[in-house]
């Protein structure tokens, strides 16, 4: 008799048995909902404050490379690129982190991606507010690279362990679908258009605190990215704790 096949083709083994389906890995909707509003935050405060680019989109950091290059903007260039490494460097060490077999303390590799993630941010804000949240040149590059390292480590870890065709980064693709989907199919997917709108509510916050309140601005995405965390892990401790046996 035939071993049966998990549904990505392997074989089932002790470890599918003791996380979450992949589609579920992450925890819940509301992980997904923190990392896009964590996602919206950080965008808002790379744009206003660290060099006019972004730390998620890197297909309109390409776009804005482009038009530095043809207005002779060497600046925004040396943004462009620098977000557009440290995004590359963070989805590479983010989907180390987020394959490996086991994570720190027991908990999903996963969830140990998302904790370097907010490792990350922290390191962000602390220099942020060593400088009072005004940055030089050469701090604002730095605080820019890690930003944008943070950001790729948290698109890598959504596509390893997240739900199938689920971003909290590049939307643009989403988006599409739904609208296909809306089309095609004459249905509209309210959880996924929820998503969608989310990064520009936490782009509304990262903006108004980078304006009104800049001293502190870089602690909303730590905050986000907080409670992402916290709530995954307690839907992880929950799923590992043995079901109740039935009574004799």
């Amino acid at each position: 008799m035939s071993t049966p096949s998990s549904p990505d083709g392997r074989p089932p083994d002790q470890d599918s048995t003791s996380h979450p389906a992949t589609a579920d890995r992450l925890g819940s909707s509301w992980v997904v909902l923190a990392l896009t509003l964590t996602t919206g935050s950080v965008d808002a405060i790379s744009f206003l404050a660290l060099g006019g680019v972004f730390t998620s989109v890197m297909t309109a950091n390409m776009a804005l490379l482009g038009l530095a290059v043809g207005s002779q903007d060497l600046s925004l260039a040396a943004h462009a690129l620098m977000a557009f490494g440290g995004y590359i460097c963070g989805a590479l060490a983010g989907t180390r982190i987020a394959v490996a077999k086991r994570g720190l303390l027991g908990y999903g590799a996963h969830q140990t991606a998302l904790a370097a993630e907010l490792l990350v941010l922290c390191g962000v804000l602390v220099c942020w507010l060593a400088v009072s949240g005004r940055p030089g040149p050469g701090t604002r590059i730095g605080l820019l690279v890690a930003a944008a390292f943070a950001m790729g480590c948290q698109s890598a870890v959504v596509r390893v362990a997240g739900a199938p065709n689920v971003s909290t980064t590049y939307l643009t693709g989403t988006l599409t679908g739904v609208l296909a989907e809306l089309v095609t199919k004459r249905r509209l997917r309210w959880k996924t258009v929820l998503l969608i709108l989310t990064l520009p509510v936490g782009a509304v916050w990262g903006g108004y605190l980078v304006t009104d309140v800049r001293f502190v601005a870089p602690a909303l995405p730590v905050a986000f990215l907080t409670v992402a965390l916290v709530t995954s892990l307690a839907r992880e401790r929950g799923f590992r704790q043995p079901a109740a046996r039935p009574p004799r």
